[in-house]
C-alpha cells in the first residue's frame, strides 16, 4: 500500500497494491499493522458502515464530538464520489481548510480521516456504494455537523447547488464558525 499525505496533518490517501491476470484482480484493502505503521497512529476500528446513493447526493459534512469523536476509512465499492475532509481541530494551523479526494470503484483509493475532522461526499456517477471503517461507535448525542455550501470554507462540489439532492437535516445544519465544537 501506498500513503500518500495531503495538506492537512494525519489525513492520507491510500492506494492498494493491486495483482491482476487473466481471472481478474485481488488486492489487500486493510491490514491493520500496515495501515498503523502507514499513518503514523493507533487507530483500531470498531464498526463497519455502507451507503449506497445515486448521482448528486450529498451527504454530510458530519462528525462526531468529544469522546465520541471518531476516525474514519472511506472508500467506494462501485462508482465514483469526491469525497471531503474539513479540519475543525479548533488548536490546528489547518483548521477550517478542506481536502478533496476522488474515490471510486476504478482507482480503488481509500482516504483516512482522522478524529477532529467533519466528513462529506457527493456521488459523481450514477449510484455509488460508500464504504467505510469508524474507530469509534456512533452517539447520537455527540453528532455534529456543518452546512456543505459555508462560504468560508469554498467547497467546490462539482454541482451547482440546485442540483445537488440533500437531505433536509444536511440542509439545516450550522456553519463552521457555530458548529458544535469537536472537543
Amino acid at each position: 500500500m501506498n500513503f500518500i499525505t495531503t495538506k492537512l496533518s494525519d489525513c492520507y490517501i491510500i492506494e492498494p497494491k493491486i495483482i491482476h491476470d487473466e481471472r481478474g484482480y485481488f488486492m489487500e484493502s486493510f491490514n491493520e499493522k500496515t495501515f498503523q505503521e502507514g499513518i503514523h497512529q493507533n487507530v483500531h476500528f470498531v464498526q463497519d458502515n455502507q451507503s449506497y446513493s445515486t448521482k448528486g447526493v450529498l451527504r454530510g459534512l458530519h462528525y462526531q464530538s468529544g469522546s465520541s469523536a471518531q476516525a474514519k476509512l472511506v472508500r467506494v465499492l462501485e462508482g465514483e464520489v469526491l469525497d471531503v475532509a474539513v479540519d475543525i481541530r479548533p488548536n490546528s494551523p489547518t483548521f477550517g481548510e478542506h481536502v478533496s479526494v476522488l474515490l471510486s470503484s476504478e482507482n480503488k483509493r481509500q482516504f483516512f480521516i482522522p478524529r477532529g475532522f467533519a466528513h462529506g461526499f457527493i456521488v459523481l456517477s450514477n449510484t455509488a456504494t460508500f464504504f467505510y471503517k469508524c474507530d469509534n461507535f456512533y452517539n447520537k448525542e455527540s453528532e455534529g455537523g456543518i452546512i456543505y455550501n459555508d462560504p468560508e470554507l469554498k467547497i467546490d462540489w462539482k454541482f451547482s447547488f440546485e442540483e445537488l439532492i440533500v437531505s433536509e437535516k444536511d440542509k439545516n445544519l450550522p456553519t463552521l464558525q457555530k458548529a458544535k465544537k469537536v472537543w
